[in-house]
């Protein structure tokens, strides 16, 4: 269970909930009500006060567990097949196949692919050594609908194996479709956490 304790990102409140394994909570609000900079204080990727624990262990044993899947993701290599190095053998190629990607695409430059194929790549990166919690920021804003299918699928199976989710979306249907509950932030000052139907 991933749990936040009082965690203030930006201007937004101290937040507290939780987050079950097997759940997926969708964050919602408006443009810059803080969507994106909960998450990173989540992901412990900016500086905030408050306490984030996964199975009761504070942020520094568990960093790896987590993954922070970013709506513009970077690479930090040409070709995208350098940051899939060491993954188990035959993993890769499935996450690239249920994503309707093809294992070509790893030796592509990373400047050649489309906004959607790199946003794939990266949720196929993330899931490689099977974190027990993802932070999906906008995951299929630039797909087209069946590439999102596809990875609503994904999100869901992960959800089912156990994993945790929090996800930003501006889709309601999308939100519908995957969460078990919703934190949402109506203003910058004012936040709250409320039920979802079943997915």
């Amino acid at each position: 269970m991933l749990r936040v304790e009082h965690l203030q990102a930006g201007t937004l409140p101290p937040l507290t909930f939780e987050v079950a394994a097997g759940e997926c909570l969708a964050i919602e609000g408006p443009s810059g009500a803080g969507k994106t900079l909960l998450l990173r204080a989540i992901a412990d990727l900016d500086p905030a006060p408050g306490q984030v624990f996964l199975n009761g262990a504070e942020r520094n044993e568990w960093r790896r567990y987590v993954r922070y899947c970013a709506a513009e993701p970077a690479w930090w290599s040409d070709a995208p097949r350098e940051a899939f190095k060491g993954a188990a053998s035959g993993r890769a190629e499935r996450l690239l196949h249920a994503l309707g990607l093809d294992a070509a695409v790893l030796d592509r430059a990373v400047a050649a692919l489309s906004t959607g194929e790199r946003q794939r790549l990266a949720l196929a990166r993330a899931l490689l050594d099977e974190p027990l919690v993802l932070l999906l920021d906008e995951p299929t804003a630039a797909l087209d609908p069946q590439a999102a299918a596809l990875v609503e699928e994904l999100i869901k199976y992960q959800t089912l194996a156990g994993r945790s989710a929090i996800l930003v979306s501006h889709d309601r249907g999308q939100i519908e479709r995957l969460a078990h509950a919703r934190l949402l932030l109506s203003k910058p000052e004012t936040a709250s956490v409320a039920a979802a139907a079943a997915p």
